[in-house]
């Protein structure tokens, strides 16, 4: 099987890959994930769509020739009619300006339809800088916090390469997609059986060869298939558990966010054997951390 037929079936090709230069220490405090307040202040102004010169809109530079799923009963009513490419491009905009540096994130932020991992009564919102409901108490991150929590985790000292990463919380699947354009093989685990099966059928119809999703206590890990040069958390605990620090591989890095009422992003990166070292980077929200299955 080529390398071609493991990734998201889009040509990212022409996109050029170049690492985030961003100092992550010194980074300010961003946007919070917090769907309230921010839903509040998109849906007070329009999102808008970038022209051209002529006032067109402008040709994207990634190729969408098989950007839209094939068409299946559980998915018909999320389909064209109900976000645009433009208002995906807007929000992928909206990231950068917002720090995000890192273009082969940017591009399969852009690749990835968000609108088709939520419920049909919410894809009119998909795509505002908003953490939403996929029930059972979870949420679909906000694309900001996406966008810079895989940024950080490519930043490494691989130029970005990250052949093996591991997920825990796949949710809806919408966060394992976007990972699956710019990791070689993606593992995710969801400890809540309906989103585990929910996350499935939301990527069956994208076929995307290069995820493996798992049912399980994600604060476990997979040491079956470790190491990982990446581990992204998309659940906050008091503390990383030390079962996932142990499948990092030297040099390899893990995203969480950490903490209870007051979270923030934590930068873990494994430089030896039995050390770590850690970087506290900015503020976050996120449902909390569990352990075993329901």
């Amino acid at each position: 099987m080529t390398d071609n037929a493991k990734r998201f079936p889009l040509t990212l090709s022409s996109v050029v890959d170049q690492k985030s230069k961003t100092d992550h220490s010194k980074r300010s405090v961003a946007t919070p994930q917090t769907a309230t307040k921010n839903a509040a202040w998109e849906s007070s102004r329009p999102v808008p769509v970038p022209r051209t010169a002529s006032g067109a809109a402008p040709t994207p530079s990634v190729n969408r020739s098989m950007a839209r799923p094939a068409q299946t009963a559980s998915h018909v009513e999320r389909s064209d009619s109900m976000v645009s490419d433009g208002v995906r491009k807007a929000m992928v905009d909206r990231v950068a300006r917002q720090g995000v540096n890192d273009a082969r994130v940017l591009a399969a932020m852009e690749a990835v339809p968000r609108h088709m991992f939520m419920e049909p009564g919410l894809s009119s919102q998909a795509y505002i800088d908003a953490s939403l409901p996929i029930g059972h108490h979870q949420t679909i991150s906000q694309p900001y916090i996406v966008a810079r929590m895989i940024e950080i985790m490519r930043d490494n000292q691989q130029g970005g390469v990250l052949n093996r990463v591991l997920e825990i919380g796949t949710g809806c699947g919408y966060q394992a997609a976007v990972l699956s354009l710019v990791a070689k093989e993606v593992y995710s685990i969801e400890r809540i059986k309906p989103l585990h099966e929910l996350a499935r059928s939301n990527l069956r119809p994208l076929r995307i060869a290069n995820i493996r999703l798992h049912y399980g206590d994600g604060m476990l890990g997979l040491p079956q298939v470790a190491p990982f040069d990446g581990i992204i958390l998309a659940a906050a605990g008091l503390e990383v558990p030390q079962a996932l620090l142990d499948q990092l591989t030297i040099g390899g890095r893990l995203v969480a966010p950490v903490g209870s009422r007051h979270q923030v992003l934590q930068l873990i990166q494994r430089t030896r054997k039995f050390d770590w070292t850690s970087t506290t980077l900015e503020d976050c929200h996120f449902v909390p951390l569990r352990a075993g299955t329901v």
